[in-house]
């Protein structure tokens, strides 16, 4: 009897150990096919930001930027080709007049932190004349509200500035963002007599035209 019992205990034991044995297989498999996914999902996620990165790579060039924006609008706004040759450089000239009415969208943001005057990159990426450095030839002209504000930076980053010298480059600023604004009613209004009503309620919401 004992020795029964014994052999039954070593049986069940052995029933056990086989049993766990084919449970553990697919659960190893399932883990192999978890590890397998995640790689992929792994590979995947690398592959899309290095196509993202690519992208914005090839996004440095400020002329493909602004060709591809001018397209999107262009697109937006249902012009053709034809049309969009006169609606183009209006629009594009109201948007640089909005930007200087509104403060050329820099403010205090590049001060104090390794930006040139003018906020537009760091010192050490500009040359002669305050604009960025290398090919000069495509170097944007600064706008006078663009200059009026590097000058009212420039004197406030000076700490030997006399109060004089600050208040003379501030009503510098707001006498240029004052022109720009009477510049700006000009050229939309001109912008406006090459619309359809469409287009200018469109541009109306994006901001461009109030």
């Amino acid at each position: 009897m004992r020795r029964r019992t014994v052999f039954g205990a070593i049986a069940c034991l052995m029933m056990l150990v086989a049993t766990g044995l084919l449970l553990a297989q697919p659960q190893r498999g399932q883990r192999q096919g978890d590890a397998a996914d995640a790689q992929r999902g792994a590979r995947q996620r690398a592959e899309g930001q290095d196509q993202q990165g690519r992208g914005m790579a090839g996004m440095r060039d400020p002329e493909q930027m602004r060709q591809m924006m001018n397209d999107r609008m262009r697109q937006q706004l249902g012009a053709s080709e034809d049309e969009w040759k006169l609606i183009g450089p209006r629009l594009q000239k109201v948007m640089e007049l909005n930007r200087d009415t509104a403060g050329g969208g820099r403010g205090m943001m590049g001060m104090g932190m390794g930006m040139a005057p003018g906020g537009r990159g760091p010192a050490g990426d500009r040359g002669p004349g305050g604009r960025p450095g290398g090919d000069q030839a495509n170097a944007p002209v600064q706008s006078a509200v663009e200059k009026a504000t590097d000058g009212l930076q420039t004197v406030l980053q000076n700490e030997s500035a006399t109060a004089e010298q600050i208040k003379t480059a501030l009503t510098t600023l707001r006498t240029a963002r004052e022109k720009a604004k009477q510049d700006l009613a000009k050229a939309q209004q001109e912008l406006r007599q090459l619309l359809t009503v469409k287009q200018e309620a469109m541009l109306v919401l994006m901001g461009t035209l109030n």
